[in-house]
């Protein structure tokens, strides 16, 4: 019975290091996103500081995202916020174009918070969620966080993916 525990455990711990997302790849990357054009806030008139929103963001690669060969070289972020005060929750898409033409589709969340009339500094999480070409198959997830710098914002992304690329017969 002991050897039968011990094969098991064995085959487990085999399995797990086996697993794909064990072979994920890490990365960081830097992204500098303009303020948002167009924006559209709407008061919800529960409270005076309370609104509902729609921003998009331009974005550059001062660190690109390297996946795989390839390269990012610009992005673009649209997100849907709830402002409250000085704080904000924010849920978006985001999609890169690459060296290549193709383009890598992400969703994120985020909590802003703002003190005093600064421009906040917004932290939250993200996940592919697709892809074009090369990167139709890509998985991973990550966090990131942004912070004000003059009118834009320079965001630190951190992260790790997997390419599974999609099978042919």
């Amino acid at each position: 019975m002991r050897k039968l525990i011990a094969s098991a455990v064995l085959v487990a711990a085999a399995l797990v290091w086996a697993h794909p997302a064990f072979a994920q790849k890490k990365f960081t990357a830097t992204e500098v996103c303009a303020k948002p054009d167009p924006q559209q806030y709407i008061a919800v008139g529960d409270r005076p500081d309370h609104s509902l929103g729609v921003l998009q963001y331009h974005c550059h690669w001062t660190k690109p995202l390297q996946l795989g060969t390839d390269t990012s070289t610009e992005g673009l972020s649209t997100a849907s916020v709830e402002t409250s005060g000085s704080i904000s929750h924010s849920r978006g898409l985001h999609v890169s174009t690459m060296q290549s033409g193709d383009k890598v589709f992400v969703s994120y969340r985020s909590t802003d918070t703002s003190k005093a009339g600064a421009a906040p500094v917004s932290r939250g999480t993200w996940a592919f969620t697709g892809g074009t070409g090369n990167l139709s198959g890509i998985k991973g997830k990550g966090s990131f966080t942004c912070t004000p710098v003059d009118e834009q914002s320079l965001c630190e992304i951190q992260g790790a993916y997997d390419l599974i690329r999609a099978r042919t017969k």
